[in-house]
């Protein structure tokens, strides 16, 4: 009953007076405390008579007599209300924040431009997961290509400011190069006072992405993202002039760089069909069209209508860099010769403009008195991802006048710098791509692609020095990443991009933070300076024990810990070497546990944006042979399993995911999910495989139908809603009711289908009520597929509760079926909870009951009580009684806020069931007794770096993400 009253008085129909903010309470201000302890006061008060606190008294309203009964009945069970802002949980807080004119950065250029300089980002480089970005540097301006997950996570850890970047432009649309910008965005928008927004072009495909990022992303964020070239559609007439096309696309043309784009699809057949059966068409000439959230029209070609080039996602673009030509040196000899005197006239000359001569009845031109010019330099970057474009590639005329061999008038001949080729190592080891290569003389070829080399070298240093010195205090917790173990192995040796026939062409493989100097012209060419050295484990330990030598001590200290545990096993008791393990006693569930039964590996456990040592939420569970889930996939969760497991084997987990769970549509929890589902559809191509259940919030699926024109993502669907254990009670309830009454045969099925949603059952009354539509048709045998994939994973539930967030806000419980042991007795399976995003929450606190393990978010401090008020959030001590009151035996904290950049605030006194979370950290279940043990040590190895800003940029944008 205590329950029940308790979610009468949090949801009554109370409005607080306009005089209260509406972050606030809806009581007067007090001593932050959870309902959750009230409830554990309430059924522990005999025993600690101490722990019960008064009712804080409820500000004056109109009430209804039924909400005045509620509250009456509540306060005769000692509770009261949870603290939580009501309307940001509701999605009603939209209108109370400040309404943002997002800027776009309009800097002053220096025509004169003495820095310029072509250098690669490493996105993907050390887990060959995204794209590698390139970053084109100008005094005044910087161009960024490509922007795959992990970007803005690589500009912090690198110090490159984002606010400084003017355009992105992606060479494909799809997520292996666009996965970043969501974040990206999102950052931006909450820079400053007014917030920051960038230029995005890419093709016609951009559209596509921009139209799914309108689900999560505010419509002042993508303003200005614009795209060019050929649309998608299908209509009638005759194929346009082909011709007309080819030409490049200038995108930027100002006086410090010529930007153009040479679009390069897939070779069809003239009148070929796509395998959607639509004609293929072309566009009658080139178009830029700005795909801003103001504009919601499919893009329209110059004659009016939409017309077609292949499936989306299929262009890729070739991106010319042009800069100007390098004026030749003034020689004041000459002018003093015709006639001008030493003055403004110099300087008129040198800016390329004709003159009078001051003593001579003649004008001066600047080729009177300038030496020759230096052609500008030249950069391509080529991006050429199947044998389909190769073709196009080799037939494209616009780019003669680029290669060495040209014919033409030699005024029209361009000298090629660079190329650089994001094309994969198959495709550019082709003889066909190396003839083309060499017919660029002697421009300098750099292969952005996937080389296995780089595995080795993390492009994330902080974290990765991190990850070493927790694997040295406990690697059972703490693995050793994966690049590590491979270090040494010869998987990682360089791909020959050798082709079978000919010669190769000259290259060299690109590396992270490597540079191809422009200007000066003296020092054109590469310059390595910056290139990371290789990160040894042993130098990250010895620079450890110089810092700190109790870490040898405490090292031992927390290895001593398993070999009592193995101990205390083998004696088969309970351990009591601390006096709160009394407390404590082995649940049943863990009786005889074998350690290939679970392990929670925690990918990413930070909150909002990623930072230096922390990703955005993720955790995988590990079931080993039965396959995996994720729940929650920010943006890098891919790379986060790389590091984990390595390349190799983040691919087979990938390959066993049996199920994606994701809490709310806030993009810190979702945004990598696009790039999981598209790896899992390329590793188990012509593989017999059902699409993968991806289980979340309804917002999430008008993101996912909108992206999967852009990309295939071979996953199925079902509402979080679906999972509530209401909704799987009436599921199966109803399939029980239509067992009895169908008749045997193999019309069951049938039978079973046409009935479960009839009008007046159980099924109908739960699902059809008013704001509750529902496809039954669709809806049943996700829920079968649900059940076979769960019952195969070794699991008996998966259910979603409601939190207290955000709208359509979830939290999570596994349950593990039963298991028999050796002498034939039922032993219970373990139980794990996710809380996702939350306040205090009573329905998340009764789903915890006897819970394993609860993974509680604690963005929060305990003295910031307010701001997790504000924000529907979490503290530590919050977190912590959610579990003591459910009565859990674990609880991990995770989800901190990026204030805390290494190890958050906490008080020690409330830890004696609980450790914090670190990323990749890897929690077997067989080590749950020791778990709370290792936290001191932690503590003691991150000592005086509690809280440390790491970066002029690490803002907390969960405002803007929401």
């Amino acid at each position: 009953m205590q329950v029940s009253n308790l979610r009468l008085l949090l949801f009554s129909p109370f409005v607080p007076p306009l005089s209260l903010s509406p972050l606030k309470p809806f009581f007067p201000k007090s001593k932050p405390y959870s309902l959750l302890t009230a409830l554990a006061s309430a059924s522990a008060s005999s025993s600690h008579p101490k722990r019960r606190r008064p009712i804080p008294y409820r500000s004056p309203g109109p009430r209804s007599k039924s909400t005045l009964r509620h509250r009456d009945k509540a306060m005769e069970d000692k509770t009261e209300s949870v603290s939580f802002n009501k309307r940001r949980a509701e999605g009603n807080d939209k209108n109370e924040r400040p309404k943002k004119n997002l800027q776009r950065k309009v800097r002053a250029l220096n025509p004169t431009n003495t820095i310029a300089y072509v250098q690669f980002l490493g996105t993907g480089m050390d887990t060959l997961d995204t794209s590698p970005s390139v970053l084109l540097f100008f005094d005044k301006q910087r161009f960024i290509f490509n922007a795959g997950e992990g970007l803005q996570r690589f500009c912090t850890e690198h110090k490159i400011k984002l606010s400084k970047i003017d355009h992105i432009f992606l060479s494909r649309v799809c997520s292996e190069t666009a996965g970043g910008i969501p974040g990206l965005l999102l950052t931006l928008a909450g820079m400053g006072e007014e917030g920051m927004s960038v230029n995005v072009w890419g093709p016609s495909d951009l559209k596509y992405l921009v139209d799914a990022m309108k689900c999560f992303i505010p419509n002042a964020a993508m303003v200005h993202t614009r795209s060019f070239g050929p649309t998608h559609g299908s209509v009638g007439g005759p194929m346009a002039d082909e011709t007309q096309f080819t030409d490049p696309i200038v995108l930027v043309d100002d006086e410090v760089v010529k930007l153009s784009a040479i679009l390069l699809r897939p070779s069809f057949l003239e009148g070929s069909q796509l395998p959607n059966g639509v004609p293929i068409m072309q566009n009658p000439r080139e178009k830029v069209i700005d795909d801003s959230m103001d504009h919601a029209s499919e893009p329209i070609s110059p004659n009016g209508r939409s017309v077609l080039t292949g499936k989306p996602g299929d262009m890729s673009v070739i991106y010319v860099c042009e800069l100007p030509d390098i004026k030749g040196k003034f020689d004041p000899a000459k002018a003093v010769a015709l006639g001008l005197r030493p003055g403004s006239k110099y300087r008129e000359l040198q800016l390329g403009n004709s003159v009078k001569s001051d003593y001579q009845n003649i004008m001066v031109h600047p080729s009177d008195v300038m030496g020759p010019s230096v052609p500008g330099p030249i950069v391509l970057l080529v991006d050429c991802p199947t044998e389909s474009h190769l073709q196009e590639l080799l037939s494209i005329q616009c780019l003669s006048s680029y290669y060495a061999d040209f014919s033409g008038p030699p005024e029209n001949a361009k000298v090629v710098t660079c190329v650089i080729h994001l094309s994969p190592a198959s495709l550019i080891s082709s003889s066909n791509y190396q003839s083309w290569m060499k017919r660029f003389g002697s421009a300098q070829h750099i292969m952005a692609g996937h080389e296995r080399k780089n595995v080795e070298i993390p492009i994330l240093k902080s974290s990765a020095r991190i990850a070493a010195r927790l694997n040295y205090l406990c690697p059972q917790f703490f693995p050793a990443p994966g690049f590590w173990s491979l270090q040494q192995s010869d998987c990682l040796a360089p791909e020959s991009t050798a082709s079978s026939e000919g010669s190769v062409c000259e290259s060299i493989s690109a590396e992270n933070l490597l540079k191809f100097t422009l200007r000066p012209y003296a020092h054109l060419g590469l310059d390595r300076s910056v290139i990371p050295s290789k990160v040894a484990a042993a130098d990250v330990i010895h620079d450890l024990l110089s810092e700190n030598p109790e870490v040898v001590d405490a090292a031992q200290c927390v290895s001593q810990f398993w070999r009592q545990s193995t101990e205390t096993r083998q004696e088969d008791t309970v351990m009591v070497e601390e006096p709160w393990f009394s407390e404590n006693t082995l649940p049943s569930c863990l009786e005889n546990i074998r350690r290939d039964d679970l392990e929670i590996v925690l990918l990413g456990t930070g909150s909002s944006q990623p930072s230096k040592y922390r990703n955005v939420s993720a955790i995988h569970i590990n079931l080993f042979s039965n396959g995996g889930l994720l729940l929650d996939c920010g943006e890098g969760t891919l790379g986060q399993l790389k590091r984990r497991y390595g390349v190799e084997g983040a691919d087979n987990a990938v390959r066993g995911l049996r199920c994606i769970w994701i809490s709310h549509i806030h993009a810190d929890h979702h945004t990598g999910l696009a790039r999981i589902l598209a790896l899992r559809r390329t590793l188990l191509k012509g593989v017999p495989h059902e699409p993968l259940l991806v289980v979340g919030p309804r917002q999430l699926k008008r993101y996912l139908d909108a992206y999967q024109r852009l990309e295939d993502l071979d996953m199925q669907f079902l509402d979080c809603k679906h999972t509530t254990e209401a909704s799987l009670n009436a599921f199966e309830g109803a399939t029980e009711s239509n067992k009895r009454h169908s008749s045997p045969g193999k019309d069951r099925q049938q039978k079973v289908d046409s009935t479960l949603f009839a009008k007046g059952s159980r099924m109908e009354s739960y699902w059809k009520r008013p704001g509750s539509p529902v496809d039954d048709g669709v809806i049943f045998p996700i829920l079968k597929s649900l059940q076979k994939l769960l019952s195969e994973a070794g699991l008996e539930a998966l259910i979603s509760v409601p939190v207290m967030h955000c709208p359509q806000a979830f939290g999570v419980v596994l349950k593990a079926s039963e298991r028999m042991n050796s002498v034939g007795k039922v032993i219970p399976g373990w139980k794990l909870v996710y809380s996702g995003d939350t306040r205090p929450c009573p329905a998340l606190t009764e789903a915890s009951r006897g819970a394993t393990i609860l993974i509680h978010e604690a963005t929060f401090e305990d003295g910031m009580v307010d701001e997790a008020i504000a924000r529907n959030h979490s503290t530590t001590k919050e977190a912590i009684e959610v579990g003591n009151s459910a009565g859990v035996y674990r609880i991990i904290l995770t989800h901190f806020s990026q204030r805390y950049p290494k190890i958050p605030v906490f008080d020690e006194t409330h830890m004696h069931k609980t450790c914090i979370a670190f990323d990749l950290m890897s929690i077997n279940i067989a080590d749950l007794p020791v778990l709370p043990k290792v936290l001191p040590y932690l503590k003691m190895l991150f000592k005086n770096e509690m809280i440390v800003d790491e970066s002029d940029e690490m803002l907390d944008a969960a405002s803007v993400a929401s």
